[in-house]
């Protein structure tokens, strides 16, 4: 694994494409419980090199009902986006993740992951890669249980998101008590 990790460290696939520059973040431990994967790092984390080191970050960590030092404890939750680095700004947000990091590096680290017990699917861009169904991410969200025990699909907890979690309420009031439940049996 820290081979591997040193290897995604020192990736530069779409170097070219990355307005800041690569600076991958990713965090593993062969013996994670819990995957994350998430959708791309944002300005904030690109500068700070720690994974939802961000307002997107605490709201996760709330919705999971965990403290800091339990979010970064590498044992209980390997972080992996979409894509490793910032991958610009787009017209209402951040451009999606590069595509190069999943098909270059997903496989590699769940290979070396053999205790994991959840992959926890952060976004419509997480959910389309590994789901690969025709639902939309709120079908999904609200139909969780149907990928259980390996998947959990969330929408993103970003403040831009805001507006899907006032329309869909039920997601705070019934799924994230869930979810808080798997992660505390889990870790």
């Amino acid at each position: 694994m820290k081979d591997l990790l040193h290897n995604i460290s020192q990736c530069t696939i779409c170097k070219a494409h990355l307005p800041l520059g690569p600076r991958p973040v990713v965090t593993a431990h062969q013996n994670s419980k819990i995957v994350i994967i998430g959708q791309a790092p944002g300005t904030k984390v690109h500068a700070s090199g720690l994974p939802w080191d961000d307002q997107s970050g605490k709201k996760l960590r709330e919705w999971f009902n965990v403290t800091e030092e339990e979010f970064y404890n590498i044992k209980n939750f390997a972080i992996i986006p979409m894509g490793f680095c910032y991958p610009g700004k787009g017209k209402t947000g951040d451009l999606p993740p590069r595509k190069e990091c999943a098909l270059q590096w997903h496989e590699l680290l769940l290979k070396q992951m053999p205790k994991v017990e959840l992959v926890i699917l952060v976004g419509a861009y997480a959910q389309n890669y590994y789901l690969k169904d025709k639902k939309t991410l709120t079908e999904r969200v609200g139909d969780y249980k149907s990928y259980l025990p390996k998947y959990f699909p969330i929408p993103h907890p970003s403040p831009t998101n805001r507006f899907w979690r006032a329309k869909h309420p039920w997601f705070e009031e019934l799924v994230v008590s869930e979810l808080q439940k798997i992660i505390v049996e889990t870790i």
